[in-house]
């Protein structure tokens, strides 16, 4: 059979040059069992219509509707100014038992040690103040050289790390 016609009519269709009626020669067409395998391909695009009015709502689709629509009703609570202030008093609540474990903790780590904040009769540990300043200049001296030596470790380590990462050394 020769199907020039509803090949020309689907030219006619895709160039949007079609009437009424040609579509509809088209649409009843391809609700035929029989069609060539090279319009199969147009088939679902012309019986898409009859397909669609065989489908239909669902029973409960007025039911899902009317629950989107209809607004929830919203109950109006009474507020009293003890639920008013209720998160003040817990906050307050927090604060006095983090103060309290704060002070207790420090209690215990302080024992029973009288600390003596009278300043009068604390006494010098040296009586030459030249010596204290050796002393102390010599203790500066040892965290200096500390940090130094740190510092250069960590310049080394850096550097080390900056060659691994460019693949410069190999382990």
């Amino acid at each position: 059979m020769d199907y020039k016609y509803i090949e020309q009519l689907l030219e006619r269709y895709w160039q949007c040059e079609t009437s009424l009626e040609e579509e509809q020669i088209l649409q009843a067409f391809f609700r035929q069992e029989d069609i060539p395998v090279h319009l199969l391909q147009y088939k679902s695009l012309f019986a898409y219509e009859q397909v669609q009015k065989e489908v239909g709502l669902g029973e409960d689709f007025d039911a899902k509707i009317l629950v989107k629509i209809e607004k929830p009703v919203v109950k109006a609570r009474r507020l009293t100014l003890v639920s008013r202030f209720m998160p003040l008093f817990k906050a307050a609540a927090v604060v006095v038992v983090v103060l309290s474990l704060g002070t207790f903790a420090q209690r215990s780590f302080n024992g029973e040690d009288n600390l003596d904040y009278n300043y009068e009769t604390y006494k010098d540990t040296y009586d030459d103040p030249q010596v204290a300043y050796e002393q102390i200049s010599s203790a500066l001296k040892m965290v200096s050289e500390g940090i130094n030596k740190s510092q250069s470790q960590q310049h080394i380590a850096d550097s080390l790390s900056r060659m691994e990462n460019a693949g410069g050394i190999d382990e």
